[in-house]
């Protein structure tokens, strides 16, 4: 099985690793940044799954964002078939909960705090996606479910006529849909190309705090571990955190994404990248890997590189 649509991290969740790693957020910046860790995490899981199916009459879409009569709405994971399209809302929740019947809550079972909750996030998606299918002139079943992932999620008084998929049902589940599928058609490739073409980059609801460059610990920080341990031996940056040995090359231009994606508006030249590195010795070191990867823009003080 091949993804139609893969799955890649948001700008906010990038950004938001890297700047956790280089200032104080507060409880709540940390809390999201978490959740929406935790959140992608649980979607690569659902994925792995779905990478098993032995379907070639299926289009796999992940990770969709549309915006329907003003409003925004995202779909985590999405497979075209020739009888329906089949919605998933993934939800990587931990431990127990409990399903709450007269007021169709999900809470967690420790304590009384609520849940954004994730039956009301799939009809919402639901009957959102159902318009957008209408305005394009499309009319398929959709078959939408909730599809806990996390192997320690359990859920008490779990009710039996709710689109909820559990665990231990996941594999299951998705081998069913093997065995029920016709040929998809043009059409069907026709509608994954125009839902791919109206998905969304970002969200306008990013939640990333505000920074500035001076609030920013500088420095190289290990790709594996994302400590600052970093010290630089001939051609190796060597994490003594945890070990990670990486191409000198390799970090620099790794650090140089990190500082276009957090100061998309400044100018890439040795000075700024060699103070955002900090642990290389020499600016001349950093100016040949910036040659060599970048082209660089001008030939007096204000050069940079692109």
């Amino acid at each position: 099985m091949t993804f139609y649509k893969s799955r890649s991290e948001s700008t906010e969740l990038v950004i938001f690793r890297s700047i956790i790693n280089r200032m104080n957020l507060s409880t709540n910046d940390k809390q999201y940044y978490y959740n929406l860790k935790k959140g992608f995490e649980g979607e690569l899981l659902f994925d792995s799954y779905v990478e098993k199916l032995q379907c070639d009459d299926c289009l796999v879409l992940n990770d969709l964002l549309f915006k329907v009569n003003k409003t925004t709405f995202q779909i985590d994971s999405l497979i075209i078939m020739s009888d329906a399209i089949y919605l998933f809302e993934v939800k990587n929740f931990e431990g127990d909960y409990v399903y709450i019947p007269y007021s169709n809550q999900i809470l967690p079972k420790s304590k009384e705090v609520e849940i954004t909750n994730p039956l009301i996030q799939l009809q919402r998606a639901e009957s959102l996606l159902r318009q957008l299918l209408q305005s394009l002139g499309f009319r398929i079943p959709i078959k939408a479910s909730v599809v806990f992932v996390n192997p320690t999620f359990n859920l008490y008084q779990a009710p039996l006529d709710k689109p909820i998929i559990f665990p231990n049902q996941i594999t299951r589940y998705l081998k069913q849909l093997e065995f029920k599928t016709l040929p998809i058609t043009y059409k069907h490739k026709q509608l994954a190309d125009k839902l791919i073409s109206l998905h969304l980059s970002e969200s306008e609801y990013s939640q990333i705090p505000s920074y500035n460059y001076d609030q920013l610990r500088k420095g190289i920080t290990c790709a594996v571990c994302h400590s600052f341990l970093v010290t630089i031996e001939d051609y190796s940056c060597i994490c003594t955190e945890c070990g990670h040995v990486e191409n000198v090359s390799a970090s620099v231009l790794r650090c140089v994404k990190e500082f276009k994606l957090l100061f998309p508006d400044a100018k890439i030249t040795t000075a700024a990248i060699f103070e955002w590195c900090r642990v290389v010795e020499s600016r001349k070191r950093i100016n040949r890997i910036l040659e060599k990867n970048y082209t660089l823009v001008g030939k007096t003080r204000g050069a940079y590189f692109e």
